[in-house]
């Protein structure tokens, strides 16, 4: 006899609500709305899965000399720490000068300023003793081996926050220096740090004396990979003239990223500025695939209409 519940199961079964790991039984149609923007339909509901609560989360900030450096780091913390390392930053030295100019409350960890910088958290199923334990073994490693030039270890909840201000004020702090032109891309981990150089190299080449303001997180290979107007063509007097140069700097930027088999879009979605560009960089196969998507889940085009696929 079916047990009490079985009304709500076949109710799930029917919506896809199911919180299964596993389920090999044809297509996954609810990964369909990831990255549609509202234009496959509308969600109304999910399933979610808790974690508890680490009994100890743990933060430190290292001085680097570049990303390739990074992401030595990267993975020693990756074999040191395993699944409780629950995030990596990357943060360049123009960040935290920007973040110093707007926010001087919010000071630098460190004595002498540093090319890059790291971020990370170890969130301990354990407690506070093992994580700061597995922390500093961790720094020590790194700062002998060459990897890491000094480190810092929070030892308090409000050492912690600081130093994830420094973070999180980021875009606020270039948004008050004035206009800039941002790109969220992703590309393969293994290839941050030869991307991050070349593309330098390639914008500065193109576009001599501008600021690259560059930090994300590189644990999941996202940057937020922005640019500023060189230091004397700041300010209002010269927006219009910099905002001019956003197409030509977006085609060195994405042909890069598509060089390197990343996204131009990491996780803030296309939307209708890039749309169009997302479209360069799909293959016709890719477009045409979407295309009949879309026309089979919303042949009248009545969801979100003009987002993600550029008009015929």
């Amino acid at each position: 006899m079916p047990g009490a519940g079985s009304g709500d199961g076949r109710r799930r079964h029917r919506h896809g609500l199911r919180g299964l790991r596993k389920d090999n039984t044809g297509y996954d149609l609810r990964d369909l709305f990831i990255g549609a923007e509202g234009t496959l339909g509308v969600i109304t509901a999910a399933t979610l899965k808790l974690y508890p609560q680490p009994a100890a989360q743990i933060t430190a900030m290292a001085a680097v000399d570049d990303p390739h450096a990074a992401l030595r780091l990267l993975g020693q913390a990756q074999s040191a720490l395993g699944s409780s390392l629950t995030a990596f930053e990357l943060i360049s030295d123009l960040c935290l000068d920007l973040v110093a100019k707007h926010f001087p409350e919010h000071r630098r960890p460190f004595a002498q300023p540093s090319p890059w910088y790291v971020l990370l958290e170890t969130s301990d199923s354990e407690g506070e003793a093992h994580a700061a334990a597995m922390f500093e073994a961790l720094m020590e490693r790194a700062m002998e081996t060459g990897i890491v030039s000094d480190a810092v270890v929070a030892t308090s909840g409000a050492q912690s926050r600081g130093l994830w201000a420094l973070r999180e004020l980021i875009s606020e702090a270039q948004a008050l220096t004035g206009k800039n032109i941002k790109h969220d891309v992703s590309v393969p981990i293994s290839a941050i740090g030869e991307f991050v150089e070349r593309t330098d190299a390639e914008l500065q080449r193109c576009f001599p004396g501008i600021r690259m303001v560059v930090f994300g997180h590189l644990g999941d290979g996202n940057l937020h990979y922005n640019v500023s107007p060189p230091v004397d063509r700041c300010g209002p007097a010269h927006e219009a003239e910099f905002l001019a140069l956003q197409p030509a700097i977006n085609r060195v930027t994405h042909d890069a990223v598509h060089a390197f088999g990343g996204s131009i879009s990491a996780e803030h979605g296309l939307g209708q500025l890039r749309r169009d560009e997302s479209a360069r960089y799909k293959s016709a196969v890719e477009m045409a695939l979407m295309r009949r998507v879309k026309q089979a889940l919303d042949p009248l085009g009545i969801m979100n209409p003009g987002k993600v696929l550029p008009p015929q």
